[in-house]
């Protein structure tokens, strides 16, 4: 079956590459190298936590083809709902495994959405002195109402909206690039302290924190497969765009964090949580650059990025529930589009307003659920779901098929084990406990609706899990 052909009535196709591209990347960059710079340093305590960087980079290309092979596949609104439900049969296990998706996105995505809410906050805070938390908040809530408020229209004025904050994006990091390679110093970056590179179980946990951070700092490269009823050409589009924004940010993301430990040696914000500037680490080095004015009004540029990023979050967060809804597979309310614009207008005010009361948490604690919930059930269950698709539907159309399958299927596996192991066990305890109510709540919905496993198959369904092994 042809891919587009199966585009829902009233979505239309409008975002093409350079959108969806724009879309990842400024998703991608948004607050993270800005505010996550001293807490990685902090892991390791030195610039040999860059190593995380790359750790994290070796898990996010492999799972780059995972989305793009899936993306490509099954070009669906909803993205990994649509991929968990396929890959492990729709009548059984994929209505379980697509259902906790949903259970741990409407947490872990207005979290990640609530976190670039948060660095602007900390970053105002170095023009605004004396911003107080009652302050950090009101300002969290005027963000979150701005950005459902620019979204709350029609797919086609949109795309061009995402690239002009793409611009902008682009334009802040190259004038942080461009300053620090002007002042670089070799001897302040690479300013290791003694035993940086003594490995031993705790190296390798702090490496795991970093890596953490990396993830946390690269999420958004497959954003635009929660849109894929909007884009144009799905099968070319979305790999092309994963692959170019996992790419892209790479290497924008290196020369950044060489820029600010070339200017500002690393002791002085490290560890972050006893260095008040660490919250503005990066309006700090333009204030040494270039005086106090500059810095300011770069402050400014910061902000337009982070807006940006939880612009292109909320944007593709917002499909998910619809996607779901429209399936059977959520509360049927969220399946409605807007009367005359056609777009999911009460799955965006949901996701939106759940952001804005996310944004009252720390950022630390934001950033740590947001990655545990999600590891178990998204990035290492759409392995699973990939597989099983590769044996028992090997007649789906493939735009694009993973290069040397399955061994970045078996990377990326071990990239998320490996999170999951240096993990805090506070943290790890919260994210299995979040999956536990999870598996409660969807025994609970399934009894209600009368669905399986508390109804019994119809006869074709049965056959048709039983061909597929499910």
């Amino acid at each position: 079956m042809n891919p587009e052909a199966a585009t829902p009535p009233h979505l239309e196709r409008r975002f093409g590459l350079l959108q969806a591209t724009a879309l990842n990347m400024s998703n991608m960059i948004g607050m993270g190298p800005f505010i996550t710079i001293p807490l990685l340093m902090s892991a390791l305590g030195g610039p040999q936590a860059l190593l995380g960087w790359f750790v994290a980079l070796l898990i996010t290309i492999p799972d780059g083809m995972v989305w793009s092979e899936l993306g490509a596949a099954l070009p669906g609104s909803g993205g990994s709902y649509v991929y968990l439900r396929e890959g492990f049969g729709r009548e059984r296990w994929g209505r379980f495994m697509a259902f906790l998706f949903i259970w741990q996105f409407i947490l872990s995505g207005p979290l990640e959405i609530a976190s670039g809410y948060i660095g602007t906050a900390q970053y105002l805070a170095y023009v605004w002195p004396g911003m107080t938390a009652m302050h950090e908040r009101l300002v969290c809530i005027g963000i979150g109402v701005l950005t459902i408020a620019l979204l709350y229209r029609r797919i086609g004025s949109i795309g061009w909206i995402t690239v002009c904050l793409w611009i902008g994006t682009l334009l802040t990091v190259a004038v942080v690039i461009v300053s620090g390679a002007m002042h670089f110093s070799a001897a302040r970056a690479f300013d290791y302290p003694g035993g940086a590179f003594r490995f031993s179980l705790g190296f390798f946990h702090g490496l795991g924190a970093a890596a953490a951070i990396g993830i946390y700092d690269y999420l958004g490269y497959y954003d635009v497969c929660y849109i894929g009823d909007e884009v144009k050409h799905p099968g070319r589009t979305i790999p092309r765009s994963v692959l170019f924004s996992l790419v892209g940010v790479a290497v924008i993301y290196l020369l950044i964090n060489l820029s600010i430990v070339g200017v500002i040696p690393w002791r002085e914000f490290v560890p972050a949580a006893e260095r008040p500037a660490a919250k503005f680490i990066v309006s700090v080095f333009m204030e040494r650059l270039y005086g106090g004015k500059v810095a300011a009004l770069f402050t400014a540029l910061i902000c337009w990025t982070a807006f940006g990023s939880v612009f292109a979050l909320l944007l593709g967060y917002s499909r998910i529930p619809y996607a779901a809804a429209l399936d059977g597979g959520f509360f049927r309310i969220f399946a409605r589009l807007h009367p005359t614009r056609h777009f999911p207008h009460l799955a965006l005010l949901t996701i939106g307003g759940i952001a804005i009361v996310c944004s009252f948490f720390p950022l630390d604690t934001v950033i740590a659920a947001l990655l545990t919930t999600r590891i178990g059930v998204q990035f290492i269950g759409q392995i699973g779901a990939l597989i099983l698709l590769r044996r028992h539907r090997p007649d789906l159309a493939r735009p694009y098929k993973m290069w040397l399958y399955p061994l970045p299927c078996f990377v990326a596996m071990g990239g998320w084990i490996f999170l999951l192991a240096t993990t805090d066990a506070k943290v790890l305890l919260y994210g299995v406990a979040t999956l536990a109510l999870g598996g409660v709540a969807f025994l609970l919905w399934a009894r209600s609706t009368r669905q399986w496993p508390f109804q019994q198959l119809t006869p074709a369904a049965a056959d048709s899990g039983a061909a597929s092994g499910k």
